[in-house]
């Protein structure tokens, strides 16, 4: 029987495109495979940023709750079974051999992508795993990603900002309808966006989705200073909260953002279960902190200049101190430039490292400099390697110095891996 990286490594080449958006063969073969709904309860998590982080919160929640919970993320920073959990457990290599299994023998002549045989291998695993709720991440967009075969019993789209631009369209109004299309007639649309795009509004009111929005239906407000809890309140409801374990100022809003999306659900939660789910979610590579010799190191997955921007606040946020020192990995399709402008008035030193070993989209560290040529980045020293460019910005660091280090889910992972 093959191993899991051996199947991985077999759907990985079986469609000629790594990316290829669409419905239509997911649906084909779904249909085949018998799938119906994976839980009795379904949430589908877009945005882009705060996916991954509002996912945990929700799970979490709903697991203090008493309910099974499963959820499908991606990508995944260490091993692929991160990708599929049940009830706070990541499948087994022998449940994914199984699943992926089951999707191939439904395939028939039809090709699927890496990501589409993923998914239709959770949603199997959760449907016969007779679970509560599925929280479901979307890989790319919403309106044609492969999660968006499920109908969910509320959405949500975290927020709105420039990625992926070349499949999702070249501006916010664009890039909102495709992460709108997650959202289905009379059933809520949770939006943790401040100012979201008009055609996510637009489409929520097209398609009869009860749109939920941060800031009008719901309302969340940071402890005092030095203070221990938070709030978060809508009308007839309102909740003190510990301070979450992930560290970053927007953890706040996805915290906020996955209260309203369990409130929005016809399921059992106290307010002590909200206070026990923000207290305990975890999600690795999000501001991980990590002490070595009196300097802290963290990882993070940030890529784009909305995700760098979240960096800046929680750097700033630690007032003055010693040097930031930054090693930074990108793949070649992201905003580079924008992602060390929102960066460049809290990072004293850069330390640029290839991602050759991620795959099509990963580059060199000349390549990423070229890039950078300009920026404040652009004439850091270039290290082949996230470790090697780790391991010189150690060095050079004294104690009281943090060094961040971040650009992509690759540069997370492999940051970890020295660390861990």
């Amino acid at each position: 029987m093959p191993t899991l990286a051996q199947w991985l490594e077999r759907i990985e080449r079986q469609h000629p495109r790594a990316i290829d958006m669409g419905l239509e063969r997911i649906a084909v073969v779904a249909g085949r495979m018998g799938l119906s709904r994976p839980a009795r309860h379904v949430v589908t998590v877009g945005g882009t940023n705060g996916k991954g982080s509002t996912v945990a919160f929700i799970e979490a929640i709903a697991r203090a709750a008493g309910l099974s919970v499963g959820a499908y993320t991606s990508p995944h920073l260490r091993a692929y079974n991160e990708r599929v959990r049940i009830n706070g457990v990541d499948a087994s290599d022998d449940e994914l051999v199984q699943a992926l299994e089951a999707v191939e023998a439904a395939r028939g002549g039809t090709t699927l992508t890496y990501f589409e045989h993923g998914t239709l291998a959770a949603l199997w695993l959760f449907e016969r795993a007779g679970l509560d709720l599925a929280i479901l991440e979307v890989g790319l967009g919403g309106r044609l990603d492969a999660t968006n075969i499920v109908d969910p019993d509320v959405a949500v789209v975290t927020t709105v900002d420039l990625d992926h631009q070349a499949w999702l369209g070249g501006d916010r109004e664009r890039i909102g309808r495709e992460k709108a299309g997650i959202a289905r007639a009379w059933t809520p649309l949770v939006i943790g966006d401040d100012d979201p795009p008009s055609s996510v509004l637009r489409h929520a009111y097209a398609v009869g989705a009860s749109a939920i929005r941060v800031g009008c239906d719901f309302f969340f407000s940071p402890p005092p200073d030095g203070g221990t809890h938070w709030s978060w309140r809508e009308v007839g409801c309102e909740l003190e909260l510990p301070l979450p374990p992930l560290a970053a100022p927007v953890q706040l809003r996805n915290a906020a953002v996955a209260i309203a999306a369990v409130r929005a659900l016809d399921v059992p939660v106290s307010a002590r279960h909200f206070e026990q789910g923000v207290a305990t979610a975890s999600l690795s590579g999000r501001l991980q902190r990590f002490e070595r010799d009196g300097i802290e190191v963290m990882v993070d997955v940030g890529h784009n200049p909305q995700a760098a921007r979240a960096l800046a606040e929680y750097l700033a946020a630690g007032g003055p101190g010693g040097r930031v020192h930054a090693v930074y990995a990108a793949l070649d399709d992201k905003d580079a430039p924008g992602v060390v402008e929102a960066l460049a008035a809290q990072v004293g030193h850069w330390y640029l490292a290839g991602s050759s070993d991620a795959g099509p989209r990963g580059q060199g560290a000349d390549a990423l400099a070229d890039r950078l040529a300009g920026t404040v980045a652009g004439r850091a020293p270039r290290h082949d390697t996230v470790a090697d460019a780790l391991d010189a910005a150690l060095a050079a660091a004294v104690p009281g110095d943090r060094v961040l280090v971040f650009g992509s889910f690759h540069a997370a992972a492999a940051g970890l891996a020295v660390l861990a």
